[in-house]
């Protein structure tokens, strides 16, 4: 039961959105654009860091429904999300991306955890400047979107099916219309 009455039966953030427009509109745009703005790494790539941030702080709506959006994004799908989250270090992904996320995790505990040392393994396997400022801004504001989420306990089901459908959204129409009819 949510700590406030948001008078919306939306699960998570869309309850909160479909509650407060005014802070949905950006919010939705900042995850637009940090999901599926122009990026040399893939709507799945950056939809599974997004994840696995989330499944980090336990937000349960977060990592399920970007792990969700991920899988439908992904070759090999919730088999990669899941042994992803699993541990980043045994992740069927590219190395690229397993040291990003590692920067993320990071991220995800304290900025100052993103080390010189990070950065440059991730440089040396190929992640421009940009790829790192992006995984750190997605790991950022997606502690904002758990804490917001999970700090005014909206509605979200423990169970991973519930979240399919929406993923499949997500991945295919994004994320400015989330909590409007």
């Amino acid at each position: 039961m949510p700590h406030i009455d948001i008078d919306s039966p939306l699960p998570g953030i869309s309850g909160l959105f479909a509650f407060r427009p005014e802070t949905a509109e950006p919010l939705g745009l900042l995850a637009e654009t940090l999901l599926r703005g122009p990026s040399s790494l893939t709507i799945g790539e950056r939809e599974l860091i997004a994840a696995t941030v989330s499944r980090g702080n336990e937000c349960t709506f977060c990592s399920l429904s970007h792990g969700a959006a991920a899988a439908a994004q992904l070759e090999d799908g919730q088999s990669v999300v899941e042994a992803t989250w699993r541990g980043v270090d045994e992740a069927p992904v590219s190395e690229k991306l397993r040291a990003l996320l590692r920067i993320a995790l990071a991220a995800r505990e304290t900025g100052k955890a993103v080390t010189t040392d990070l950065v440059e393994a991730a440089k040396k396997l190929g992640a421009t400047d940009v790829e790192i400022h992006d995984t750190v801004l997605i790991a950022a504001a997606f502690c904002m979107y758990n804490r917001y989420v999970d700090g005014l306990a909206t509605i979200a089901s423990p169970d991973p099916a519930d979240y399919e459908e929406a993923g499949r959204r997500l991945a295919d129409h994004g994320y400015l219309r989330i909590g409007t009819p």
